[in-house]
């Protein structure tokens, strides 16, 4: 049971500020909607996140490091997304709400924007990857959870559809 007296930052209106990290799944489109409820509900800032992952570069051991052909930006991509997501929380209400699209190593740069803009909550999608693809590949939402300097909610896909109305 949540108690304020023995948690004074959840006291009072506790989210000035939420950011949200979208890449285009489904499920950051999931984040996204709860984002703006959970913004519109605590008059909170949204700040809408999106990270466009650096190309990679494969080269042998036996080779210079030369791309054979230069990969195409995947910025104009996200920028599109953050553009989507902050009409999005325009058309549903939010008046405070930015966007900001960066292109890096995706954990490192939403943290480093998580710091920058002193987030309240950074609410994220989970892809829902196995055990063994998680080894793999590394769960960014996990990452996040582990090295967030405030509280995180993970959205996870969702396993049954909504009930008829």
């Amino acid at each position: 049971m949540y108690n304020a007296a023995l948690s004074p930052r959840m006291a009072g209106a506790p989210f000035h500020r939420i950011a949200v990290a979208i890449d285009g799944s489904e499920t950051a489109a999931e984040a996204l909607g709860l984002a703006i409820d959970l913004a519109r509900r605590y008059g909170a800032e949204l700040l809408v996140v999106t990270v466009a992952p650096l190309p990679p570069v494969f080269s042998t051991p036996n080779e210079p490091l030369v791309p054979a052909a230069i990969p195409q930006s995947p910025v104009p991509r996200y920028r599109e997304l953050i553009d989507a997501a902050v009409a999005r929380a325009r058309s549903e209400g939010l008046r405070s709400v930015s966007g900001i699209c960066e292109e890096g190593v995706v954990v490192d740069e939403v943290l480093a924007q998580v710091r920058v803009h002193r987030v309240d909550l950074l609410v994220v999608g989970s892809r829902g990857l196995s055990a063994a693809k998680r080894l793999l590949l590394g769960s960014v939402s996990s990452a996040l959870v582990s090295r967030a300097p405030c509280p995180v909610l993970v959205v996870h896909p969702a396993t049954t559809p909504p009930a008829a109305a």
